[in-house]
């Protein structure tokens, strides 16, 4: 059978096996799910008993609450559900798990739609190329509520949330049965449909499952499966003022959607066992269909030097520690393709960390150097002069004549993959006066300096070697002009360059033709590894250097730059075009992405 959706930018790392590719593969060698029936779209037993044997060989979600913009965290887990889909002939299912109405809304749920799309997947197959909302399914969790009342699997409790608080126990302590659990079904459904008519108070009284009050899994005591919420709901409206408790809809959602294979983060391990019974008690309803989908849980990301926290991260941007929820700083996808994150860096990010049982933590160098190898390859080179002073070559209108500027060329990509057509090459002039980066100039220079100070030579890179004669500075005692003599004949390609020899070339933008440009020069966060582990205060650990914004000169084919565009800054990093703030034929803007190296902390 061939992959009911369209292919997705996959990472070129080979995939390595890990433990869900190992239940996945198990699973399809024995049919498991073979028997699967799909009536093309969500539904109940009798809907999918209708449609055709099942064309996706397996079915995964990946189900945000839209409540915030997403962050790494949520990258690796769309990495992983869309990956694996594609991997083995499946469908993956883009749902919003929309069952607070109170925090919720159609902002987060746009973003998250641009997020899954902007790394590379989609969602879509033959009928439908929309995502699937929790919210859609409240009729049947009302009827699947209702069964379990009938049953006498469900009861009306209305003790306070104090009492059920108490009266649930500890680890230590086995739970003390509610006075409202030996209730009659038909009492306990004439009370459900009275809180469904809105005929009590919010937080009045809960819905609960009838499981066992002494199991040593608090989870499975007694679960609360709806409560009273009066508030508008950005898909429902004002039709309910009952709203389902997460885990009583999660597992429906996925049954609805015929899930096979349902990955979620360790959180959810202890909720297994009441996700599994669940299932249980609606498919011998005859409500659902069999088999029911299987749980599975993996270590979530912990990246040093970030918080996922939504709430913390909620805390930043209304505290305006950040610029927004898309600062380059922040760890949001958003933030993260402003930064100049790549799709193909982060899905290369993700395969790269793979997927285990266990919490670990991951240098956030790994991420960076993600980046780094995805961008070698394809970000164009240019010359940035960061922290600019001026280089007057003081013989230059003797040997070269007066107000003459020499053209230059140099590859956009240095190296080109065999068979590809290289880039047009970058123009820019080379004149009497040139801006050079202040650190490549020292007046006594330290030991193993190879770069300026007077009486040595290097070369501009891509134009002559120069030998520095010293330098001219203010009342102050600050440099305001480096002094040096061009060497002739020694421009870079023409014949008898290479005839003088120097140690270091550096980087240089003319006067002539550079443009200036903001700069964002953007470090982590945080200067802790862990800013919010053991209750610390993630506040305090932030990095007062994380940003400083410089005016730069950049050659002319920077000063072009469109919005999103990387480049490589040659000896600086790679830099992005703003794609907010960013402007060409003025002053544009550019983001550090990434350093060359690591060299945090060193």
């Amino acid at each position: 059978m061939s992959n009911p959706i369209p292919a997705n930018n996959a990472p070129e790392t080979p995939k390595t096996s890990n433990f869900l590719r190992q239940i996945i593969e198990k699973d399809l060698a024995e049919g498991t799910y073979a028997t699967r029936r799909w009536a093309g779209s969500p539904g109940d037993a009798a809907h999918h008993a209708a449609g055709a044997p099942d064309p996706a060989k397996i079915r995964t979600r990946f189900p945000p609450e839209p409540n915030g913009y997403l962050h790494i965290g949520h990258a690796k887990s769309i990495c992983i559900n869309f990956g694996l889909a594609r991997d083995y002939g499946g469908v993956c299912h883009l749902r919003f798990d929309d069952t607070n109405p109170e925090k919720e809304d159609t902002e987060y749920v746009n973003s998250i739609i641009d997020a899954v799309k902007w790394l590379g997947f989609d969602w879509s197959q033959p009928g439908n190329d929309k995502p699937y909302q929790a919210s859609d399914y409240f009729d049947f969790m009302y009827r699947a509520a209702v069964h379990l009342i009938e049953t006498g699997y469900a009861y009306v409790d209305e003790q306070t949330a104090e009492q059920m608080r108490i009266n649930r126990g500890d680890f230590g302590k086995p739970g003390i049965d509610s006075p409202f659990r030996g209730r009659t079904p038909a009492e306990n459904l004439a009370r459900f449909t009275d809180m469904r008519d809105g005929k009590f108070e919010d937080g009045s009284m809960v819905l609960r499952a009838k499981l066992d009050m002494a199991s040593p899994n608090i989870n499975l005591r007694d679960p609360a499966i709806y409560r009273i919420r009066r508030a508008t709901h950005h898909n429902t409206g004002d039709t309910w003022c009952i709203y389902p408790m997460y885990a009583y809809a999660h597992p429906i959602e996925d049954a609805l959607e015929q899930i096979t294979h349902s990955f979620c983060t360790l959180e959810f391990e202890d909720q297994r066992p009441w996700y599994d019974w669940l299932l249980q008690r609606l498919i011998e309803g005859g409500l659902l269909s069999a088999p029911p989908p299987r749980q599975t849980e993996f270590a979530r990301l912990n990246l040093t030097y970030v918080i996922t926290s939504k709430r913390k991260l909620a805390q930043l941007v209304y505290d305006h520690k950040v610029n927004g929820w898309d600062d380059p700083r922040m760890p949001t996808i958003v933030g993260l393709r402003r930064r100049g994150y790549t799709p193909e860096s982060i899905q290369l990010f993700a395969e790269r960390i793979g997927v285990t049982k266990s919490d670990s933590w991951i240098d956030y160098s790994t991420l960076e150097g993600c980046l780094r190898e995805d961008l070698e390859a394809k970000a164009h080179r240019g010359m940035a002069v960061l922290n600019p002073v001026k280089l007057i070559m003081t013989n230059w209108d003797d040997v070269m004549g007066a107000g003459h500027l020499e053209p230059c060329t140099q590859p956009a990509l240095p190296h080109v993959a065999e068979g590809t057509e290289p880039p047009p090459p970058r123009h820019f002039t080379i004149g009497k006066e040139v801006w050079i980066d202040r650190e490549d100039f020292e007046e006594v220079p330290p030991k193993g300096y190879k770069r300026l100070f007077p009486g040595n030579k290097v070369r501009l890179k891509g134009g002559y070697v120069i030998e520095c004669t010293g330098c001219i500075k203010d009342i102050d005692g600050v440099i305001t002009d480096v002094l040096a003599t061009v060497v002739p004949d020694t421009k870079s390609g023409t014949p008898g360059s290479e005839t003088v020899k120097v140690k270091a070339a550096i980087t240089w933008v003319g006067v002539a033709d550079g443009q200036p440009a903001e700069v964002r020069m953007y470090d982590r966060l945080f200067s802790d590894a862990q800013p919010d582990a053991g209750g610390k205060d993630f506040i305090e650990s932030l990095n007062p250097n994380s940003l400083k914004v410089v005016t730069a000169i950049v050659e002319p084919s920077l000063a072009n730059a469109l919005p999103d565009q990387k480049f490589q800054f040659e000896r600086h990093g790679y830099f992005v075009a703003d794609r907010v703030d960013h402007v060409t034929g003025s002053k544009p803007v550019f983001n550090l992405a990434v350093g060359l190296k690591d060299s945090w902390g060193k």
